[in-house]
């Protein structure tokens, strides 16, 4: 079964940073569009992030705009999500995703539905 692996979650302050990490051995991320999502429990998994295999397009929620950053390094087949300036409510799990847009990214880029291939997740807490 392809998996993706989420790391690099953990304990961090408010004002903090953190960067979490997703990985796989199953295929080559460049090629898929790869989503990070986070849910907190008894609500919806939501999405965080994006960014497209086609051009690099990235995407963003409302919440984490100018904070964090979703970027690819692929010789290493990874893509992070960069969190700056975290917030208490930035405390959720957070999983990545891959599937395969077309020119709807924009608009369907947070769907959970449209992505085939998810990580177990990582726990980011942020608390004093």
């Amino acid at each position: 079964q392809v998996q993706l692996v989420e790391s690099g979650g953990g304990l961090v302050q408010p004002g903090g940073s953190l960067r979490v990490s997703c990985a796989t051995s199953a295929f080559t991320l460049n090629y898929r569009d790869i989503g990070w999502f986070r849910q907190t429990p008894g609500k919806e998994r939501e999405g965080v992030s994006c960014v497209s295999s086609s051009d690099g397009s990235t995407y963003y929620a409302d919440s984490v705009k100018g904070r964090f950053t979703i970027f690819r390094d692929n010789s290493k087949n990874t893509v992070y999500l960069q969190m700056n300036n975290l917030k208490p409510e930035d405390t959720a799990v957070y999983y990545c995703a891959a599937g395969r847009f077309g020119s709807d990214i924009s608009v369907f880029w947070g769907v959970k539905s449209r992505y085939n291939y998810w990580g177990q997740g990582t726990q980011v807490t942020v608390s004093s």
